[in-house]
């Protein structure tokens, strides 16, 4: 596994994600976007979710397809 203890950032999209939760009509709570990824399975609290936006937690796969799915986008604009 590749190591990061020389760099804070753990994801690359995580401004991303914030950007796109709040630019929703209406804009979604993290407390809202943990409730709609829980009902695609996937459990990511509040915290955890605050964690991924300020780059401080790892963000698997199927959690950033369950976040564009929760926020109705695309995928691909939550990536450089």
């Amino acid at each position: 596994m590749k190591s990061t203890h020389g760099s804070k950032r753990r994801n690359v999209t995580g401004k991303r994600i914030r950007q796109a939760r709040l630019a929703a009509k209406p804009p979604v709570s993290q407390e809202d976007l943990s409730g709609r990824l829980a009902a695609l399975g996937v459990i990511l609290d509040q915290g955890a979710i605050s964690r991924v936006e300020s780059e401080e937690r790892y963000l698997m796969d199927y959690e950033l397809l369950a976040i564009a799915k929760a926020l109705r986008i695309k995928p691909s604009s939550l990536v450089d």
